[in-house]
């Protein structure tokens, strides 16, 4: 009997498991720098009138203490401008300094060049910058009408550029699929090649006075409109030999469970293809709930360390405890802890398998008890009621654990 030479087969080619971030420039926002292969920033914006000073440095406090990391504040008017000062101000004399963006909007020219003097970041609306009153009886725009209103927002673009270069500031561009200026609506219609080409116009323009301080986000409220734009912004900047880092978020996404599961959908999305610099979830909720829900998504990707990692299996009959429960007293008991991965599995099924890139594992191998894992290697077996507080015991025997402050 003849006996075949077995195949020799060729290695496996590894898979790449982490994510591959597209290549940006860095850019200032404050002792923030957005792209660059900085870590994806975390963004949010306060809700208080920017007229109500202490309310205001009240709220951006509170949002850098929970790890904001840029706060944007409205400016709809001059005197909202001037008051910035003030913030500005108090912030340093009674807590430290926080990256400030101002947000600019309606024929912002004037509000924008007070305003540059106290913040760190513009933000300009190029749909309402400078803002085209819409003609009903109008069918098309002219190029001449086109080049003409291009003209108007180069004269008042260009102030805040200069302004903002001259002080090494920077500038976002942040289009919004909601207000398109007329005449890209009427040239490309309610698309995301709209608000791609609605950039673009004031990228040409920035850089034309060799400003590169950009950052870029479009955004809608509509899930597949803000993943298109944004990998047409990529596209399209590729082609250009552009790198300007880019802002990612679902405007108006809502409240509660919906709100978090549209955001996470488009943001969490683009991070994991790789586009994504810095991020904001826009909750219809006072925005200290938006903080975690950001920096669930980044952790969840593996694009930032925060928090504790729990793997947990999702309970059957197998299970020899009240999974729940004991996932709860658990992480009540660690989530203060930071880069941590912890495993609660409830049976020895799926316990040592599922759970091989956990740094702790608790186990229910037997009833009425816990057995404790370091990586693979189970390390002890204690009863049930003593479980959790020989899991901290073995993290403080490594070293590992922080008391809560």
């Amino acid at each position: 009997m003849q006996t075949l030479p077995s195949p020799v087969q060729a290695a496996p080619t590894p898979v790449e498991t982490a994510i591959v971030r597209r290549k940006t420039r860095p850019v200032p926002v404050g002792s923030i720098t957005i792209g660059g292969g900085h870590p994806v920033a975390v963004q949010s914006m306060i809700n208080e009138d920017t007229l109500d000073i202490d309310g205001s440095v009240a709220a951006i406090r509170r949002l850098h203490e929970i790890g904001c990391e840029i706060v944007r504040v409205t400016v709809p008017s001059l005197a909202h401008a001037k008051a910035m000062e003030e913030i500005r101000d108090r912030l340093y004399k009674t807590y430290k300094p926080v990256p400030l963006v101002a947000d600019v909007h309606h024929n912002g020219m004037k509000i924008a060049l007070e305003v540059a003097k106290y913040v760190d970041n513009v933000r300009i609306n190029p749909g309402l910058y400078v803002f085209e009153k819409p003609k009903g009886d109008r069918t098309e725009y002219s190029a001449a009408e086109f080049a003409e209103i291009g003209a108007k927002i180069r004269e008042t673009l260009e102030p805040l550029v200069i302004s903002l270069r001259d002080q090494g500031k920077s500038m976002r561009i942040g289009v919004n699929h909601g207000s398109l200026a007329e005449r890209m609506l009427f040239t490309y219609g309610d698309t995301p090649e709209g608000m791609v080409e609605s950039a673009l116009e004031f990228i040409r323009i920035c850089e034309s006075l060799n400003f590169y301080n950009l950052e870029i986000s479009l955004k809608a409220s509509r899930v597949p409109i803000m993943l298109a734009a944004n990998r047409l912004m990529v596209k399209r900047m590729d082609e250009l030999g552009m790198d300007y880092p880019l802002h990612l978020g679902v405007t108006e996404a809502g409240d509660g469970e919906y709100g978090r599961i549209k955001s996470t959908a488009g943001i969490g999305t683009l991070l994991a293809e790789g586009i994504g610099d810095t991020i904001r979830v826009s909750l219809t909720e006072a925005p200290e709930k938006e903080i975690p829900v950001c920096y669930g998504i980044l952790q969840a990707l593996g694009l930032r360390r925060t928090m504790v990692e729990y793997v947990a299996c999702p309970s059957c009959g197998r299970t020899l405890f009240n999974l729940e429960d004991v996932l709860h007293k658990v992480r009540e008991a660690t989530k203060h802890l930071t880069g941590l991965n912890i495993a609660v599995m409830g049976c020895i099924v799926n316990g040592p398998g599922e759970m091989a890139d956990a740094d702790y594992g608790y186990v229910g191998k037997q009833p009425g008890y816990i057995s404790l894992y370091r990586g693979r290697e189970e390390v002890k077996k204690v009863p049930e009621s003593e479980g959790v507080a020989a899991l901290i015991d073995l993290i403080k025997a490594d070293g590992r654990w922080i008391d809560p402050q």
